[in-house]
């Protein structure tokens, strides 16, 4: 049977009818490749859904060209025209599972780009995907399918087929991808310009992408024929299973949700958790990333940050304190000094003039008269090793334009005075010979 209908295919191939054929669906992948470039533009867009990384990279293409195709088949199925059917019984089947696999491969790159999990996924889809174009060319899917409805088995009060199970699996995972895919380009475009309100948009972008997740599984298990109120049962289980072997878990997302909501950390802030500092990079529903100067990043727990102190130093005021020391010798006139210090520190960039720098002098060293040094900086994100460096040379150089000594160590040694019997050669060893005798 297959044989005849590969002939039969062959045969329709080389009638007029099939070069029809042939020359509008060109002409419907021009259209389409016109109006995806047209739309797309002359930028190429390597992170969209839609485009990829070139014209036809995207799913945009396949979705366009199969929805004109199957337009010009019905045109062409019409009076007067009538034509037999058979360059678009082959072309359609092979648009919709490029559709298809561009769809999947799109959104997985997306959501999960270093996933190799995903790399086997995305293959199995396209394997699937042209395995089932074979078999509706060649008119064997119908025969195929109606040995996978021979297959049965009770579950429960009702019959379940192979068929049944199999299309509801495929219609899961298209209904999951639309549901990964819209979630994802509603968040890239909640956070897009986000700025002080960063927060706030990732909470929202969070909670519709759970929302988003959930009602797409309940449109995924529905069209496999799972009856929902069973779900009832496994909710209670669910909640369970929470409330004891889940506690910590569902306490860090909680507590993500709670920072996030209450703004009491942000996206940016400087903070010190557990005697790490950092700037905070992101806020998950279930850790946040705070990211040191030396590049160094830490992974805490949503529930440490609410339930530890944590020194955040941009909350309510971005200003920031800093501190530098230097010693002068005794014989220095300090009270002169620390106006012109003051000063020199004030000419740094980064240093800000309100609140202005202060001198004091703080301690009476065992080498010299101890200056602290306080600055105020309004950017600490731009590091604060580097501007104390500046501080430390405009320092330097004002001392030493102003020939101000900065003493070295200094120690005093007391000699013990030595006996006048010592330093006789030879006088004490008589001393001893006399006395053994």
């Amino acid at each position: 049977m297959l044989l005849e209908e590969l002939l039969r295919f062959g045969q329709a191939l080389l009638r007029p009818a099939a070069l029809l054929e042939a020359c509008v669906l060109l002409a419907c992948l021009g259209l389409a490749w016109g109006v995806v470039r047209l739309i797309r533009g002359r930028e190429p867009q390597p992170g969209s859904i839609w485009f990829g990384e070139g014209v036809i990279g995207g799913v945009l293409f396949p979705v366009l060209a199969l929805l004109l195709a199957l337009l010009a088949r019905w045109l062409l199925t019409l009076p007067p025209l009538e034509v037999p059917i058979t360059v678009f019984r082959v072309v359609l089947p092979i648009l919709t599972s490029l559709a298809v696999i561009r769809l999947v491969v799109r959104v997985l790159h997306k959501l999960f780009p270093d996933s190799s999990v995903m790399r086997i996924v995305e293959r199995s889809v396209s394997w699937i995907a042209w395995v089932a174009v074979v078999l509706w060319i060649t008119g064997v899917l119908p025969l195929v399918l109606q040995e996978l409805d021979a297959i049965r088995w009770k579950i429960g009060g009702a019959y379940v087929t192979v068929r049944e199970l199999l299309e509801g699996a495929i219609t899961a995972v298209i209904v999951l991808m639309g549901a990964l895919w819209v979630s994802s380009a509603l968040e890239a475009r909640l956070l897009q310009g986000a700025t002080d309100n960063l927060s706030i948009r990732k909470m929202a972008a969070n909670a519709l992408r759970a929302l988003l997740l959930l009602v797409g599984l309940m449109f995924a298990l529905s069209a496999a024929g799972i009856d929902l109120t069973a779900l009832g049962v496994l909710g209670g289980a669910l909640g369970v299973g929470i409330g004891l072997g889940l506690q910590k878990l569902a306490a860090n997302y909680v507590s993500g949700f709670v920072i996030l909501a209450e703004r009491s950390m942000r996206i940016g802030d400087i903070v010190r958790v557990d005697n790490f500092e950092g700037r905070i990079t992101d806020i998950s529903t279930r850790f946040t990333v705070i990211r040191a100067v030396n590049g160094r990043e830490s992974i805490v727990p949503n529930e440490m940050m609410i339930t530890q102190r944590v020194e955040n130093a941009s909350l309510a005021d971005s200003r920031l304190l800093l501190n530098s020391v230097v010693q002068v010798g005794y014989g220095t006139d300090v009270e002169a000094l620390i106006p012109q210090l003051r000063d020199a520190v004030a000419a740094v960039p980064r240093v800000l003039a309100d609140p202005a720098p202060a001198v004091l002098l703080t301690n009476f060293a065992a080498d010299g008269l101890e200056l602290t040094i306080g600055f105020w900086i309004a950017d600490p994100e731009n590091g604060q090793g580097n501007v104390r460096s500046d501080v430390n040379l405009a320092i330097l150089r004002f001392l030493n334009r102003q020939q101000v000594e900065i003493p070295f160590p200094q120690r005093v040694l007391h000699a013990k005075p030595v006996p006048a019997a010592d330093l006789v050669p030879g006088a004490g060893l008589a001393a001893g010979q006399r006395a053994g005798a």
